[in-house]
This record gives structure tokens, C-alpha cells and sequence, in this order.
């Protein structure tokens, strides 16, 4: 019997440890709301959250990147237990590195999942570069995968379960809902 043939996306998805992800365009869907008194708000999507959790009930670690500072990503990213949140990001790449460095993992050990163009170093620069699906047309043609979710609507979510499932981990990490 042969070995089964992996794909170059499994093989990117498997050695995954890290995801790291922007917040406008990929969290939200990339709109900013300011009320009167300049207050901030942004929608985040329930089962990019459940997602969340589940990556890191499955013992990864889950981060983001943002150029963008808001109270609203400190609280959301406080809720979901993510430990690694960088605001003010002017050079998403540097930050991402940083992080790399601090954790003492290797670039293909990391998932960056952005939109746009500031997003575009750290796509190229980890193992799994992913566009989200509406995200600029550069960033959907470097990227190693585009979700068929747009940023705001679940894409974390399918990205968190690609790896999972590739990695053979989905179905333990999912037990306990299937009791």
C-alpha cells in the first residue's frame, strides 16, 4: 500500500503552532463605526471566537496584529484568552518576527491571516500565508490559501479548522460537544 500523497497545503497546515491574524478585515469585517463622542465599536463574528478556543484547547497559541490601537480588540482579545496582542503595529512583519522570537518558533511554524497590503510581508514571510476571501487581490495572489469565508464572517474559524483537521486533531479537540 502506498503512503497517501500529501498536498503542499497539508503540508504547510502540519506544522503549525501559531496563528497570528489581523483584526480589521479579518476579525471584523473591516468597517470602523465611531459614534458621536469618537467612540469605537467593531463586530466581531461568534465562531471566529469559538475557533479561537478550540486552537488553543487543542494547546496552540492564538495573536494578533493590528497598525490599528482600540480598547474594543484589548476587551475582545482579554474574553478569548489571547495573550499575544500587538496594537500599533506599523511594521507588521518586524512584530511578527518579534513574536517568533519571543515564543522560539520558526516561520513555518506560524499562520498569519490578513486583508490588505500591510498584511502582504507577514503573509509571505510564515508557512501558511492566508488571505482572507475578500480580501486586496495582492494578498489573495501571495497567499498559500484564501478562505471561502470574507474577513468578519467566520474566516478565523475555517482557517482554525483547516489546520485541525489536517493535522488529525479535529475530532479530539470537538469531543466534548459530540457527548
Amino acid at each position: 500500500m502506498t503512503p497517501q500523497v500529501r498536498t503542499a497545503l497539508e503540508q504547510r497546515c502540519e506544522s503549525v503552532e501559531l496563528i497570528l491574524a489581523d483584526v480589521d478585515g479579518v476579525l471584523t469585517d473591516g468597517r470602523v463605526v465611531l459614534n458621536n463622542q469618537g467612540i469605537e465599536t467593531k463586530q466581531f463574528h461568534i465562531r471566529d471566537g469559538m475557533g479561537i478556543r478550540l486552537w488553543q484547547k487543542a494547546g496552540y497559541r492564538f495573536g494578533v496584529i493590528t497598525s490599528r490601537s482600540s480598547q474594543v480588540v484589548k476587551m475582545r482579545a482579554a474574553e478569548l484568552g489571547v495573550g499575544i496582542v500587538r496594537q500599533g503595529a506599523t511594521d507588521k512583519l518586524a512584530t511578527l518576527q518579534q513574536i517568533l522570537d519571543e515564543l522560539g518558533l520558526a516561520p513555518p511554524q506560524a499562520c498569519y491571516i490578513g486583508d490588505d497590503l500591510p498584511d502582504l510581508p507577514a503573509v509571505r514571510a510564515v508557512g501558511l500565508g492566508v488571505a482572507v476571501a475578500d480580501a486586496c487581490p495582492d494578498l489573495r495572489e501571495a497567499a498559500h490559501y484564501v478562505t471561502s469565508l470574507p474577513g468578519g464572517a467566520g474566516a478565523v474559524r475555517e482557517v482554525v479548522e483547516l489546520i485541525l483537521k489536517t493535522q488529525r486533531r479535529w475530532d479530539d479537540v470537538i469531543q466534548p460537544y459530540r457527548a
